[in-house]
């Protein structure tokens, strides 16, 4: 029934849990404070609540694809694009949400920025209400990809804090790596791209983290 439902196997540390929690905590009362500053009228707003669900990826995922900062900051500002031109263009509201949230995983995925709270964010666009509407095209600008910006700076800043957390993963640097086994035991680029590429399915884990598993398995291996 575990593997049926999906049920994570890895369990992590209390630690993280609780650290993912803060960084979401923090980064939203930021988040808030930031866009009120910025334009008080706008109030509640000025934080897109999908930015909810990013920060869910960005503190509870930090390393995964999804989370890095070319699918945050292109994947809301391209839903929310999307979601502003189907409001404008099409009179049915339902057909016109919907139409939204394809296109934008669908655009997502060409421009290799898949980020699932963008489909939130193109929602949004359409069944926002009237305040939304009225801010046109103004609202991509802001609050969607100014929510977005600001979204990534604070995971690095609150990341920053904690070295195997460091965002983005390019930053990331794991303490007490296990020796690198023999070269021929390593994959290539070419040979993880075209592994991944073999399987014709959205993989949310980083090149880097691929090579790692290979190299901890090795050594595991060689202890045995």
């Amino acid at each position: 029934m575990r593997h049926w439902l999906g049920v994570e196997l890895i369990e992590v540390s209390v630690t993280e849990r609780v650290i993912s929690g803060l960084g979401g905590l923090l980064s939203m009362l930021a988040l808030m404070a930031f866009s009120s500053w910025v334009l008080p009228s706008m109030g509640a707003m000025a934080v897109v609540a999908s930015m909810g669900a990013s920060a869910v990826l960005l503190f509870a995922v930090p390393h995964g694809q999804l989370s890095q900062p070319w699918p945050v900051i292109a994947g809301h500002g391209v839903s929310g694009l999307i979601g502003v031109v189907c409001a404008r263009s099409l009179p049915d509201v339902w057909m016109a949400a919907a139409c939204a949230v394809g296109l934008a995983i669908l655009c997502m995925h060409q421009l290799k920025c898949i980020h699932p709270p963008g489909g939130a964010t193109a929602f949004t666009a359409v069944m926002g209400g009237p305040a939304i509407h009225d801010m046109g095209y103004q609202f991509v600008l802001f609050p969607v990809l100014s929510n977005a910006v600001v979204m990534v700076l604070l995971a690095m800043i609150i990341n920053y804090a904690f070295a195997w957390r460091r965002y983005p993963a390019v930053f990331s640097r794991h303490s007490g790596s296990p020796s690198r086994p023999a070269a021929s035991s390593v994959p290539t680029h070419e040979e993880v791209l075209a592994a991944v590429k073999s399987l014709d399915s959205f993989v949310d884990v980083s090149e880097e983290d691929l090579i790692r598993l290979v190299e901890l398995l090795s050594r595991q291996r060689d202890r045995r």
